[in-house]
């Protein structure tokens, strides 16, 4: 007998929904009968309670497992679909799984992914607490929108859809709520075409999972991860850029405030500054060099700028910085030498030299880390 092949795979998540689920694996099955859908029905069920014998009732695919996470539920789930469409929502009875064939639709007109929109449909009162609906769910939205370039409303909506192929290729890790944030930045990444819909958003039936501040906090770290020009790079260049110029106006006696001549002290704030900033505008390199090499990113303007800079270049530009330290340092010694080993003023060439020097080090030892990061997986 051959084995059924469904078109579309229905997954839910889920933990503890003993109150939700029979609600919603009713509701599912009867827009299956009533659209003469191909499908299957996926529940990944890590529960303590009577869920379980709840999705046994119904004679659908039960994934038992012992992993706790949204995330980590999915990727259970996804394990077992055999379908070439993939639909996804929460087992709490907040989403209407009427919506099935409509996702399904903008799959077969050719996107990628398709994901509600809980803002532009009508939402229960109760539906979402005030500081997720206001402040937490808007915030992480318009954060990902800025850092991703995306017109995408509702990130971390939990009906979506999206194809099998298209799901293989983004190769989804991540087995928290962040799980919601990934999914949605490698689809940019990967340039898929997304459809966004205005759905219909319900109360929960059962206590809620979710933990606001944990995990909004797992999802704006997520979306800093993936986007290493806000983590690290402008903040980066910010500093470098202000330490180069304060050491600069310092050491020149240029920098004075209210009658006030800022002289030693301060320059070595400006040094400080520098470091940080120049590590930090590194740390943005490696990160990059990373996603390019191990993610499957690609970035024009990094593929042109690795071409020059490599153990090589970066080995002889922070030669010559350490060269120049060494020269300020070796002059320092001399005055003290030619007078006699007396007390002398030289704070400020002492600071330079020390920035440079570092700098230097810093160029040597992240050149080779670059080169390291940059050999590409198989």
């Amino acid at each position: 007998m051959e084995e059924f092949k469904p078109k579309i795979s229905i997954v839910l998540p889920c933990r503890n929904e003993e109150q939700a689920l029979g609600y919603c694996l009713d509701q599912i099955k009867e827009v299956i009968s009533k659209n003469n859908l191909s499908a299957e029905v996926i529940v990944s069920d890590s529960s303590s309670d009577r869920s379980p014998e709840i999705a046994r009732e119904f004679e659908i695919k039960l994934i038992k497992h012992n992993k706790v996470g949204y995330g980590a539920a999915y990727l259970e789930g996804f394990k077992h679909a055999k379908g070439d469409f993939l639909f996804l929502a929460d087992a709490d009875g907040t989403y209407n799984f009427n919506e099935i064939s409509r996702f399904i639709k903008y799959l077969e007109q050719d996107f990628d992914l398709v994901i509600g929109d809980r803002f532009k449909g009508k939402m229960d009162k109760e539906a979402m607490p005030w500081l997720n609906r206001y402040i937490g769910n808007p915030f992480l939205s318009f954060i990902f929108r800025l850092f991703f370039k995306s017109v995408i409303s509702d990130v971390h909506c939990g009906m979506r859809a999206i194809k099998k192929e298209s799901l293989d290729k983004i190769n989804l890790r991540t087995t928290g709520m962040e799980f919601a944030s990934e999914m949605v930045i490698k689809a940019v990444k990967y340039k898929f075409k997304i459809k966004e819909l205005p759905i219909d958003y319900h109360k929960r039936k059962g206590d809620s999972k979710l933990k606001p501040l944990a995990d909004g906090w797992r999802h704006l770290r997520f979306m800093l991860l993936y986007s290493p020009l806000f983590l690290f790079f402008i903040p980066g260049i910010l500093l470098f850029l202000v330490g180069v110029f304060s050491l600069s106006l310092i050491y020149l006696d240029f920098l004075v405030l209210f009658g006030i001549k800022f002289q030693y002290h301060p320059m070595f704030l400006a040094s400080l500054v520098t470091i940080i900033g120049y590590q930090l505008i590194i740390f943005s390199l490696f990160a990059k060099t990373y996603a390019t090499t191990h993610l499957g990113e690609n970035n024009i303007f990094f593929d042109k700028l690795y071409k020059y800079i490599n153990i090589e270049t970066g080995s002889l530009i922070g030669i010559i910085l350490g060269l120049v330290g060494m020269i300020i340092y070796f002059l320092i010694f001399w005055n003290w030498f030619r007078s006699d080993f007396g007390a002398i003023q030289e704070v400020k060439n002492s600071i330079l030299a020390l920035t440079i020097i570092v700098l230097g080090i810093q160029t040597i030892f992240s050149s080779f880390m670059l080169s390291i990061l940059g050999i590409k997986e198989k």
